[in-house]
This record gives structure tokens, C-alpha cells and sequence, in this order.
């Protein structure tokens, strides 16, 4: 039987009754069909888990009774960074969702000369805390406990600007060199995934001059959503977790 998972943007102790509000009340009750006394178990983002039982369950809220704490690493030993160009709502809700489940480490969202959606400092951090909500469900469904780290979306020029990993990759089409071809990585990965536009050639040689890699899936253009999704699991099945063990 499945075990029922819920993120706390409290921190967690053994013994602490952790009181958290109404939209992870209802979660509980509609969607997870949970009551008193049921069990679950609950983790804060800093690694591990803990046992908890419901005490109480309603659309006002939820109090729990946090138990023993469980030492469960489910992180993958290559670090993933996805620099990944902003498109609209539910595809880039989508990017965050996937890529949490794949198990990348960090998501730099980043505003380039052809994405669609342009935001100001106030809106960028609405869609920041928007997509925490959704990098946080997905480690509830994907069995994850530590979110990945989430940075606000900066101008692509900023992003190559700031440290990126040892191997740096860019997914152009028609790129010569694929996935198999690139050296094993010794550290992070970077991976810059362009908008529903794709990256402008002044930006593919930003990235060429920051260190990037350019590479392709072949003789086919993917969306953008579907090109972040497959080179991250195509880079944890070459070098990730997701290869043969």
C-alpha cells in the first residue's frame, strides 16, 4: 500500500504538533481521503521524513502529531542544474513538475530575447512562490524530501554570468555533437533549455562563450517542455540514477 506524503513549510520535530492551513487540510481530506487518526508521513525539505498521525482534518486545517524520524535518501548523486527559459503557465509548470520527479538539484528559470512571458521583479516572485508549490507536490507524489533548489528568474545573460556546473550544455537544433558523445561529468551538470521561440543566435553564442555545449536530440525540433523532460532523463540514464545500477 501506497504511503501518503506530505510536505511541511514547518520545520519538523519529533513530538511537535504541526498545525498547518486549509489548502493542505482539504488536500488531505478530498484528495489523500485521510481522517483521524490515520497515519502519513511529513518532511520539511531538509532531508529525511517523519511518521505523523492525524489528529485533526478539516477544511480549516490540519494538526498532526509528528513521530520517529526516518533517515531516507531518495537524491540523485548527479547534481542537475536545469537553466530553463521561461514559456507560459502550464508548460512551464509542467518543466518544474517533471524535472523535480527526474531528480534535478537546482531550476534557474530564466527570461531570454524570445520568451513570451516578461516579468517584472513583483511578478517573478508570485511565479517563485508559485512553483515551489508545484517543485513541493511533486516530491509529495515522487517520494523526494528535499525540494530542489529554486532560484528567481534572472535575464539569461545573468544566468551565464553566474557559476554554472563543470559541464555546461545547450540543446540547439542541428548541434553536431548528442548526449552520448559528451565526456562522463566529474561534478554538476548545467543544462540551458531555450522558450517555445527558441534562443536567439546572439544567445547561442553567449552561451558558446560561457562554456556550453551545444547538443541535439537528432533531426527533430522538441517544445520546449518536452526538450527539458527528455535531456534530463536522457543525462540521469547516461550518468544519473536512472542507468543501469
Amino acid at each position: 500500500m501506497r504511503t501518503s506524503r506530505l510536505f511541511s513549510p514547518l520545520k519538523l520535530k519529533t513530538g511537535k504538533r504541526l498545525e498547518l492551513g486549509p489548502d493542505q487540510g482539504n488536500y488531505v481530506i478530498r484528495v489523500l481521503r485521510l481522517r483521524k487518526g490515520d497515519s502519513l508521513r511529513v518532511f520539511d525539505g531538509d532531508g529525511g521524513e517523519y511518521e505523523a498521525t492525524i489528529e485533526v482534518a478539516s477544511k480549516k486545517g490540519l494538526q498532526l502529531l509528528v513521530g520517529a524520524h526516518l533517515a531516507i535518501d531518495s537524491e540523485s548523486p548527479l547534481r542537475i542544474q536545469l537553466i530553463q527559459c521561461i514559456s507560459r503557465g502550464e508548460r512551464m509548470d509542467l518543466v518544474m513538475q517533471k524535472s523535480t520527479e527526474l531528480g534535478v538539484h537546482r531550476v534557474t528559470p530564466v527570461i531570454s530575447d524570445f520568451s513570451v512571458i516578461k516579468l517584472d521583479a513583483q511578478r517573478a516572485e508570485k511565479r517563485r512562490d508559485h512553483w515551489h508549490k508545484v517543485l513541493a507536490s511533486a516530491c509529495e507524489q515522487c517520494g523526494r524530501n528535499r525540494l530542489p533548489l529554486l532560484d528567481t528568474a534572472v535575464p539569461l545573460a545573468d544566468a551565464l554570468a553566474s557559476p554554472a556546473g563543470e559541464t555546461r550544455l545547450v540543446l540547439q537544433p542541428n548541434a553536431e555533437q548528442r548526449f552520448a558523445a559528451v565526456p562522463r561529468p566529474e561534478g554538476m551538470v548545467s543544462l540551458l533549455i531555450g522558450p517555445e521561440g527558441g534562443l536567439s543566435d546572439k544567445e547561442y553564442e553567449m552561451a558558446a562563450n560561457a562554456g556550453f555545449t551545444a547538443i541535439s536530440f537528432g533531426p527533430r525540433v522538441l517544445r520546449t517542455e518536452t526538450a527539458a523532460i527528455a535531456a534530463v532523463a536522457a543525462i540521469q540514464c547516461l550518468w544519473g540514477d536512472l542507468g543501469p545500477a
